[in-house]
């Protein structure tokens, strides 16, 4: 196979990083620190989301690579805008959060049954088992930024594991709706892809440029 992802994927790839690194920063100013304590549920079900549809596009782990690159590119701006060090634990942590969620996917898509793959009720499970797998792994934060994981308060309970039942409910949705996402976007692409090349080398860093237009926006209002 092809190690390369074709360019008209790989612009619609960067359109997702940019749309899931811009729904990371405005998830973050309307949950603002550790209190919203599930935050990180909602966004493991929303990084998955993002996933789903990259490796539908891509195939390759190139592909799922580039989109979490994106997103963390996003949390770094978002650093820059509000003077933290990546060090931080509203930067650094999430960024950890994003690999493993990456890291979760791509063990799981590969041990998966590929007829179970291709069923509704099997890409439920994966991302089940994704996000089960991501909220484990993300406690070991600690040992890559130096940052605890926040706890639960009045527990040593770390914030992933006790709202990992929501995590795992919201990507038994957010895995399938990636894929079919992934899946029209992908026909559209096969369809139209000829007819509309000049559009989509645009609307790639067009997307890009925007939402960071607007995230400098928010945080400089």
């Amino acid at each position: 196979m092809d190690k390369n992802i074709p360019k008209s994927y790989l612009g619609i790839v960067i359109m997702l990083g940019a749309v899931w690194g811009f729904s990371e920063a405005a998830l973050g100013m309307w949950l603002r620190s550790c209190a919203s304590f599930y935050s990180g549920a909602l966004m493991t079900g929303v990084a998955l989301f993002f996933i789903a549809s990259s490796w539908v596009l891509t195939r390759r782990i190139l592909g799922v690579a580039l989109l979490i690159v994106i997103a963390c590119l996003f949390k770094m701006f978002d650093a820059l805008l509000l003077s933290y060090p990546i060090q931080h634990g509203a930067i650094g942590n999430p960024i950890f959060a994003f690999l493993m969620e990456g890291a979760a996917f791509l063990i799981l898509i590969a041990i998966f049954n590929e007829k179970l793959k291709q069923k509704t009720g099997g890409q439920a499970l994966l991302g089940g088992m994704s996000a089960l797998l991501a909220v484990n792994l993300f406690p070991l934060v600690k040992y890559a930024t130096g940052i605890p994981a926040c706890v639960y308060p009045g527990t040593g309970y770390p914030l992933s594991l006790y709202y990992a039942p929501l995590a795992v409910l919201l990507s038994f949705v957010t895995v399938p709706l990636g894929i079919l996402v992934g899946e029209k976007l992908l026909s559209v692409e096969t369809r139209f892809g000829l007819a509309n090349r000049k559009l989509r080398y645009l609307a790639s860093p067009a997307t890009l440029i925007l939402c960071l237009v607007i995230i400098t926006i928010i945080r400089l209002a």
